[in-house]
């Protein structure tokens, strides 16, 4: 699918598959037959969202393995995921989970790097209806040379250091690591050096 609206630099570009869901149930705490449709919205206007095709078989465990590219705004703290079941009685909403952007921007790990996440839907009431499992991948991101934060970076660039004639020529990666003497002896130990 499109997004909505086309990606800028105040908007990053979403690739979210939407897996599956378990053990949805309807409002009277019975699994659901079938017609689940997951809608993702990047902001708080209703606008701004994708949907998945219905699952016609799934029940309270449906599959619906579809990709959906959204429009994420810059500014956004969140995803929101709703799943609803459409019935002859209208659309019902079964379960509603809000995605902090932090589970999958930012961090150590690259902006396009694919998220598999699990979430505990809750339902109106607020209480625990199901999981929805996806996907995410940031679409645009920058290179990971440019994204890439922390100290992680510097040892994902690591090239191989010669190690000289007394290693036999061989080449590998050397990583160092600081060794205070006062955290591995003893104060009687300390004294003596």
């Amino acid at each position: 699918m499109k997004p909505l609206s086309s990606s800028s630099s105040s908007s990053r570009l979403l690739e979210i598959t939407v897996i599956s869901g378990e053990n949805l149930l309807d409002n009277r705490n019975r699994p659901i037959k079938k017609n689940a449709v997951v809608n993702i919205k990047t902001q708080s206007y209703s606008c701004n969202f994708q949907t998945t095709k219905l699952d016609k078989e799934g029940g309270g465990f449906p599959k619906w393995n579809e990709k959906l590219i959204v429009d994420l705004p810059m500014h956004a703290r969140h995803l929101t995921v709703e799943v609803q079941c459409k019935n002859s009685s209208g659309i019902k909403t079964v379960g509603i989970a809000k995605v902090p952007t932090s589970d999958f921007i930012g961090g150590i790990l690259p902006e396009d790097y694919l998220h598999f996440l699990s979430y505990r839907l809750r339902n109106e009431k607020g209480e625990k209806n199901g999981i929805i499992n996806f996907s995410v991948r940031v679409k645009n991101a920058a290179p990971a040379s440019q994204s890439a934060a922390g100290c992680a970076a510097a040892y994902t660039k690591a090239a191989p250091v010669d190690m000289g004639s007394s290693y036999n020529g061989s080449c590998g990666i050397v990583t160092g690591l600081p060794v205070y003497p006062g955290n591995f002896l003893s104060n009687s130990m300390v004294k003596r050096f």
